[in-house]
């Protein structure tokens, strides 16, 4: 920390918080106080010395936020609630970190402190979020989601619509305040409750009504034409079947498992006109009758790439392959931007995220498809150290690797390599062989090592029909 002090708070399943300090902390400190204007010593009546009185306070120069991913350094500053200029301590800094865990956004807190350049000290929160953070849906309330979102936020700082902390505390904590704001806008005071559930492929945060609610125990579709009934049947029973009903939740699983259904066929205007319910004949449960609108279908129009994108738009839709002026096949068009991720990596752009917008005409029938491309940093090819080999076989081996350093990084080309190694027979008795990639998050760069074990590993690895071959 140089010359810094640090205070590390681990989280524990109780929200625990401990306090540490080093050596060179308090060396730093008593530095500080023998030098600070306020320190020194005071003449008694009798011209003798008084011990010098220490402060237990100074002033906050700045502060600042590292390691965090999910929540903005202003959102987390807000929940520790000190301030520039303010004379703070131990103690104050304490708070503010316990406030910090109490939030059960955190896995651990802590925080350290550095010389400012006046008289004061630059003060840093050190945090590692909580990362199991997953959108947030409402069910079953009767009230305005815009103005219960509204409120949340007041209530907490680090609230985002759209994601959540997946912790008891936070669970247990956004109940009691969602019930508050629903009995204060005239509704039931029910309890509420918060719980992580499937949504499709993805995991969302729901919070509705604790009241028991029936199981689906049979689901029937009517008004489909299209796909045949057994179908749709399959599609939805693994997520509906057993699940509590409410409209909404069964509404979001025809979403995630039906919808994609009749997508794949170019009916991307499909809709759940009708859901009644009545109870199961023959079962404990209801019964759910789904009235389908299957709508006409639709072919794909143009596909274009959004601004900012770090490659030639032409090569990366050609990566796509996409059929357009046929069937709008969702499934395919999903495939397609797939094969655009992948050909962003081999580029380097190792976190690169593709997503997409739809415009439809529904008079023409046609779907445009635009795709906005989050490519992050682009990491190049750092150090290349090589395992089980001697100093002739390495020679050889980084003679035929053409993925120089400093060039963008392919992260499917070190087993490649290995592959074409053992296919090209250049070595005698390889055995097996295997390639590790460390990432540095900070220089954006990739250190890959190969490992090369032989049958007999004392036997000396021997390169063959390497000279004079192309590189891979």
């Amino acid at each position: 920390m140089g010359r810094g002090a640090f205070f590390a708070a681990p989280v524990t399943g109780a929200g625990r918080a401990t306090s540490t300090i080093n050596n060179e902390t308090m060396r730093w400190l008593l530095i500080i106080l023998m030098l600070a204007p306020w320190t020194g010593f005071a003449q008694g009546k009798a011209g003798q010395q008084k011990a010098f009185s220490v402060p237990s306070k100074w002033t906050i120069e700045s502060l600042a936020v590292t390691g965090n991913h999910i929540y903005s350094q202003e959102q987390i500053l807000a929940v520790v609630s000190l301030k520039i200029g303010q004379m703070a301590g131990k103690p104050e800094f304490d708070a503010a970190r316990d406030r910090l865990v109490a939030t059960g956004a955190f896995e651990t807190v802590g925080y350290r402190f550095e010389p400012g350049k006046g008289r004061g000290y630059a003060a840093t929160f050190e945090v590692a979020e909580v990362q199991q953070a997953y959108p947030v849906r409402f069910e079953e309330l009767h009230v305005s989601e815009k103005d219960l979102v509204a409120y949340l936020r007041s209530k907490d700082p680090l609230f985002l619509s759209d994601k959540l902390a997946a912790t008891q505390p936070v669970l247990e904590r956004y109940s009691k305040w969602i019930q508050s704001f629903v009995a204060s806008r005239g509704e039931p005071d029910e309890k509420m409750q918060g719980m992580l559930m499937p949504d499709g492929p993805e995991w969302v945060i729901l919070f509705r009504p604790a009241r028991d609610l029936p199981a689906v125990a049979q689901v029937t579709f009517e008004g489909n034409l299209i796909v045949p009934e057994n179908v749709l049947r399959e599609a939805v029973a693994g997520a509906a079947i057993g699940a509590p009903y409410t409209e909404d939740s069964f509404r979001a699983i025809l979403n995630a498992s039906v919808r994609p259904v009749y997508e794949a066929r170019g009916r991307v205007r499909v809709s759940f006109t009708a859901l009644r319910t009545e109870p199961a004949s023959d079962v404990k449960g209801i019964h759910v009758f789904v009235t389908v609108d299957e709508g006409e279908s639709y072919e794909l129009g143009k596909i274009a790439v959004d601004d900012p994108c770090p490659m030639d738009k032409s090569t990366l839709l050609a990566e796509g392959d996409f059929k357009t002026h046929d069937i709008a096949n969702i499934d395919r068009i999903n495939a397609g931007l797939e094969k655009m991720r992948l050909a962003l990596r081999r580029a380097g752009y190792m976190d690169a995220h593709l997503s997409t917008h739809r415009k439809v005409d529904d008079d023409k029938h046609v779907v445009d498809l635009f795709v906005d491309v989050e490519a992050g940093p682009q990491f190049m090819m750092g150090k290349l150290t090589m395992v089980g080999l001697d100093l002739d076989g390495e020679a050889e081996m980084k003679r035929v690797w053409t993925l120089e350093q400093g060039k963008p990084f392919n992260p499917e080309y070190p087993d490649l390599f290995l592959k074409r190694v053992k296919e090209g027979g250049f070595f005698d008795h390889l055995g097996n062989t295997k390639s590790d990639t460390h990432l540095n998050e900070k220089a954006h760069t990739a250190d890959v090592t190969l490992t090369f074990s032989g049958e007999d590993p004392k036997a000396k690895p021997a390169p063959r029909g390497g000279r004079g071959r192309g590189g891979m």
